[in-house]
């Protein structure tokens, strides 16, 4: 006895044959638009970067003037700026604190450095 196949069963390869065929001849395309977003990804991770290392070397600085006595150096100030930012960022929802926008979450990273500043200052004192 001979089975006869359905027109439904063919179907399935002809809809997977529409979308893939478009795939297969625009592969290269694909590749580039996957390759630019790579590099753009990278670009940005690298020039966010570079913003949090200027914005905690000047939040360090600023922290390092209010609290004044023996400098850090600029690679101390960069960590202690960052430092206090995570810092701020953490513990000041945690009291209640809200500032809000930019110039109020470079306050905050400030008051955060003068916090981490104080800190070390009193870890190096006890460990003497």
């Amino acid at each position: 006895m001979k089975t006869q196949k359905s027109r439904g069963s063919r179907r399935p390869m002809a809809r997977l044959m529409a979308v893939a065929l478009p795939l297969v001849t625009a592969g290269p395309a694909l590749a580039q638009d996957e390759t630019a977003q790579a590099v753009g990804t990278l670009q940005g991770g690298f020039i966010g970067l570079l913003i949090v290392v200027v914005i905690g070397a000047v939040v360090g600085w600023v922290a390092s003037l209010i609290v004044k006595g023996s400098g850090s150096g600029f690679l101390g100030d960069v960590l202690f700026g960052i430092g206090g930012s995570i810092l701020a960022g953490y513990v000041l929802p945690l009291l209640g604190i809200s500032i809000g926008g930019t110039l109020g979450s470079l306050i905050a990273a400030v008051i955060g450095a003068v916090a981490l500043i104080l800190i070390v200052r009193l870890i190096r004192k006890a460990a003497r």
